[in-house]
């Protein structure tokens, strides 16, 4: 049998399962292919505040017993929201798989959504909002996301305003949970010491009650909005974003797209790393990104350096998004190439990871898509193809800029003036 196997469920949700023989832990996951994008402005937040308040308890289990459960066998019980997906785990020994898949299901079945709990959540998520407003290098990449999808909630907080979590009621919370956490949202992934029938076993009978839904309105989708935004506030650094639009996951080019933030900024080897940090030392962290959706895409490059030095150092990146297709040289892709396969295998060395990639396939590709496929395709890419890929997609008037802190606009590089 293929180590990876699939089986849909008579509800629709899917059960994605991996084998990986000789590995003592498993890992398991509820994905919902539901998150920030798919919000009104009215309750932005609510699919990160649904995230916590699966855990505030059950019929049968109080939130308490819900921790108490996973850690007293040693696992990992644990969830995230993203802009697209919501995502409830656990990481436990392959004997205590049970355990977790009745766990995941009660959480995600059986919650009470307490109003008192609910309250009580509030005050923490606007903690967790004052802790990122309060964390200029973590708030600078939501501002950039807000400026390049500007009026899209593709770009909006995953953790929403502080006025609109006030103002969420219990009501409006159950209204979206029992619209987008149907099974036509759902899937399962499970990878690690297991067999895909005994998970289907164990599975069926918690989760194949769920009643089928209609399945919701597509997206839309999001237009980059090009400029410079320079947000006053008094720091000891300036931090910046500078992106440019990319191809969407699932695009066939996205191995070149991968290729180039690794030549770029993943890495102390990196262009900018080295450009920057270790020849100027104009900045302690500056590296870049990517940020690859369904429908869209950005690849975006950060840096924190004293505001002194905010016109030379983004004039340095601009500069490197510049030259990059025109003088790449074939030492150079190579080691990106074997960089970008060295990392992504060592990664999926845990069970956690590949549980991971198998939800990232279903989402964007819909099958898995194998490790020699990935390879295969990443040597596939030439030299001219890079070229020619960076000098289309890597250009100025293409820029969004957003930096935040003691910034003079008087200042910016001339690159930078006619997008202000």
């Amino acid at each position: 049998m293929p180590p990876i196997q699939k089986t849909v469920l008579t509800n629709g949700i899917s059960v994605i399962t991996e084998e990986m023989p000789g590995v003592e832990s498993c890992s398991i996951g509820i994905w919902v292919n539901a998150g920030s994008r798919n919000e009104t402005r009215a309750i932005n937040g609510v699919s990160h505040f649904i995230e916590h308040l699966l855990f505030k308890g059950t019929k049968k289990r109080t939130a308490l017993d819900i921790s108490r459960e996973i850690e007293s066998v040693g696992g990992v019980l644990n969830a995230f929201t993203g802009r697209e997906y919501t995502c409830f785990f656990a990481k436990i020994l392959n004997k205590d798989l049970p355990r977790a898949a009745d766990l995941l299901s009660d959480i995600f079945m059986n919650s009470k959504f307490d109003a008192k709990e609910m309250e009580k959540e509030k005050s923490v998520i606007l903690q967790e909002i004052k802790m990122v407003e309060d964390t200029p290098d973590d708030l600078i990449h939501d501002l950039y996301a807000e400026r390049f999808w500007q009026g899209h909630p593709l770009g909006w907080s995953i953790l929403g305003p502080t006025e609109t979590i006030k103002s969420m009621n219990r009501e409006r919370v159950l209204e979206y949970f029992k619209e987008k956490y149907a099974p036509h949202s759902v899937f399962i992934t499970a990878a690690g010491g297991l067999k895909h029938k005994k998970v289907l076993t164990l599975l069926k009978p918690l989760f194949g009650k769920l009643k089928k839904a209609a399945t919701p309105e597509a997206a839309t989708t999001p237009a980059s909005e090009p400029g410079v935004q320079l947000i006053k506030k008094d720091l000891e650094q300036v931090h910046m974003c500078m992106g440019v639009p990319m191809p969407p996951q699932s695009h066939p080019d996205r191995y070149k797209v991968y290729l180039i933030n690794t030549i770029l900024g993943s890495g102390m080897s990196s262009r900018l790393f080295q450009e920057v940090r270790e020849k100027r030392g104009l900045a302690y962290s500056v590296y870049t990104y990517l940020n690859l959706c369904k429908d869209a895409g950005t690849l975006v490059a950060y840096a924190g350096c004293n505001d002194a030095k905010f016109a030379e150092v983004s004039g340095l990146i601009m500069k490197e998004f510049e030259r990059l297709g025109k003088d790449v040289k074939e030492s150079e892709l190579k080691n990106a190439k074997e960089q970008l396969k060295g990392g992504m295998l060592l990664g999926l060395e845990t069970s956690e990871n590949r549980m991971m990639k198998l939800a990232r396939d279903e989402m964007y590709f819909g099958k898995p898509v194998t490790v020699k496929e990935i390879v295969r395709d990443i040597d596939k890419v030439t030299l001219k193809d890079l070229r020619k890929f960076a000098s289309g997609f890597l250009s100025p008037e293409k820029l969004t800029v957003v930096a935040m802190g003691k910034v003079n606009p008087k200042k910016l590089p001339a690159g930078l003036k006619g997008l202000a």
